[in-house]
């Protein structure tokens, strides 16, 4: 019997936007141990990939923000402290 299509992925992506680094990371350890564990189906390893490889992206875009938002801080003049320039 022939696979139904895959559903549009627009609500799979917005719902991988919303979700914090930790959540994130957490599904994306689930999908590598589900995966080396083996005896997963072909179909089904490849959709995990491709939602693990998304997962991978949110999370380097919460640290890349949150690396941002460091070098800021750290530009901020302290309490008390003048501004050098």
């Amino acid at each position: 019997m022939p696979k139904p299509e895959t559903p549009d992925r627009e609500p799979e992506e917005a719902s991988i936007e919303k979700l914090d680094f930790e959540s994130a990371a957490t599904q994306l350890e689930e999908i590598i141990d589900d995966l080396e564990q083996g005896g997963v189906p072909l179909e089904r390893s490849l959709d995990a990939y491709d939602r693990g490889r998304r997962l991978v992206a949110r999370c380097r875009e919460i640290l890349d923000q949150a690396a941002s938002r460091m070098r800021e801080v750290e530009l901020e003049p302290l309490d008390g402290e003048e501004d050098e320039s």
